[in-house]
């Protein structure tokens, strides 16, 4: 699946996936889908790169990590951010939502499911430019 968006810079997606594999496919699916990819291996790492001053327009989140879980992202105050989380537990919609994150996809995510959600960041980003 190719996005397409005239004269528009690529989105800037942040990858918070401690398991090797699912950082691979969940990175080049963003690849795929024309998204600058940065990874982190943890909740720690994702919060540092905020705190460093870094802006992302989506943040795709594993729930059980190491150092620090779940979307801690929103509770900094970064409202320009989509946050989704992503996970095989069953549970973990209600613990994102709650969390303040916009989105949740089960494990394992597909690039029919994530197309979507690129499409729609780009939309919004769009909208915000004008």
């Amino acid at each position: 699946m190719e996005l397409k968006a005239k004269g528009f810079t690529s989105i800037k997606a942040l990858l918070v996936e401690d398991i090797e594999v699912c950082r691979l496919v969940l990175s080049t699916f963003l690849l795929r889908l024309h998204c600058e990819v940065t990874l982190a291996m943890n909740g720690k790492e994702a919060v540092d790169l905020f705190l460093e001053g870094k802006k992302f327009d989506i943040v795709l989140f594993d729930k059980d990590m190491p150092v620090m879980t779940g979307p801690e992202i929103r509770a900094m105050g970064e409202t320009d951010v989509k946050i989704v989380g992503v996970s095989a537990d069953n549970h973990a919609m209600e613990a994102f939502m709650s969390a303040g994150a916009d989105l949740f996809v089960p494990k394992p995510i597909s690039m029919e499911a994530l197309g979507p959600i690129i499409q729609d960041v780009i939309n919004k980003k769009m909208n915000d430019m004008v």
